[in-house]
């Protein structure tokens, strides 16, 4: 095992997993988690699920799972850096996503829009549920049986209802504690990950410029020195080093300034990490200003953007009519679905119908939620 910090996460310190087993032979209990999430269905799926464009929209367009690997990426150099679990980080940033609807933050809004009668939805919680509940691998415990500390970083927020019925994993909520700094570093790489990219792909998809992005600082900053030191160059070599040097100068700053809050606090093991008042993986103030500022120009110009905007109403009205479909014809589901609906209704679940379904939908990948649209209404 790598040399950690002591406030790093440690496997023989874990709060274990849900259901008792035996050790690996040959990995660590957070590589296992990690390889657990690799192979389970929910992860594939991953591959045609949006991350701005519908997947259909084109090939070079990054999806859930291309983005989720760059969050590993960018979340391992992170912990490397500062002494932490780099296993336990990986296998946070990989399963993350696991939860998302098909149409990416559209299809979360209209599926928890459809269930507010019945608890409501949320892609972070669901993510939890994936690995939980509803992956069906193992013999002996439903699930994937996850450490306790890959669990936590998965549910990177909650409110306090829902917290209440999920016992220990939930109790942080409760007592407005921290997570673990794997936890935090997987937070903040997803951040990272999803604004850097996202200015790719909306340059790709010439639905924003670079002479728009120069009103950001950070993208300006970062285009005057290459242009500086190479003024021959141009096109997508351009992009690509611009975004390649925001992503470097926002994870030296990260690894530098945590260090610095880490030193300053001190804390002797992840315990105390987790009754800290606030996170201890965090940017500089002027760098977070900057940051900031780059993800408000992409809500603004890209994320509501005609087209865009457009593919998210299609989007919408698609889960609608999905969800409404199956609440009102639960006949057109699949055979093993139909049978978890008549299992949950002999227990007179208040939400348990609801539930199936939005778990089914939720699973969906973009291409299969349009040919099923299309085929219940035919």
């Amino acid at each position: 095992m790598p040399d950690l910090a002591p406030y790093a996460a440690r496997e023989e310190r874990s709060r274990g997993r849900q259901y008792s087993e035996r050790a690996p032979d040959h990995r660590s209990e957070y590589q296992r988690d990690r390889d657990r999430i690799i192979h389970c269905a929910a992860f594939r799926r991953l591959e045609y699920k949006t991350q701005v464009f519908v997947n259909h929209e084109g090939d070079m367009f990054r999806t859930r799972l291309t983005h989720s690997i760059e969050v590993a990426q960018i979340g391992r150099t992170i912990a490397r850096a500062l002494k932490l679990n780099e296993d336990l980080t990986e296998a946070i940033c990989l399963a993350h996503d696991l939860g998302h609807t098909p149409f990416g933050h559209a299809g979360q809004d209209i599926l928890d829009e459809c269930m507010k009668p019945y608890g409501g939805f949320e892609h972070n919680l669901q993510s939890l549920r994936v690995v939980d509940l509803l992956e069906e691998r193992y013999a002996d415990f439903p699930g994937l049986n996850l450490t306790f500390e890959t669990r936590e970083g998965i549910l990177k927020h909650c409110s306090r209802t829902n917290a209440m019925l999920l016992g220990e994993i939930g109790q942080r909520f409760l007592d407005r504690q921290q997570p673990g700094l794997e936890a935090q570093v997987a937070n903040i790489a997803d951040e990272i990950a999803y604004n850097n990219h996202d200015v790719d792909d909306g340059l790709r998809s010439g639905l924003i410029t670079m002479e728009q992005l120069k009103e950001t600082d950070l993208f300006r900053e970062q285009l005057d020195r290459v242009k500086s030191t190479w003024p021959e160059l141009n096109g997508r070599r351009v992009c690509h080093e611009v975004i390649r040097r925001m992503i470097n100068l926002l994870v030296n700053d990260l690894v530098e300034t945590s260090a610095t809050e880490i030193q300053n606090r001190n804390p002797s093991g992840i315990e105390e990490v987790r009754q800290s008042e606030s996170v201890m993986i965090r940017l500089s103030e002027g760098t977070q200003e900057k940051h900031i500022q780059l993800k408000q120009f992409l809500r603004n110009n890209l994320y509501k953007h005609e087209r865009v905007k457009l593919m998210t109403r299609e989007a919408k009205e698609r889960i609608r009519e999905l969800f409404s479909a199956y609440m009102e014809r639960p006949g057109v589901l699949p055979e093993e679905v139909q049978e978890r609906i008549q299992q949950a209704e002999k227990q007179a679940s208040d939400q348990g119908v609801p539930r199936i379904i939005a778990d089914y939908i939720a699973g969906m990948t973009d291409r299969f939620a349009i040919a099923e649209f299309e085929r219940v209404n035919s």
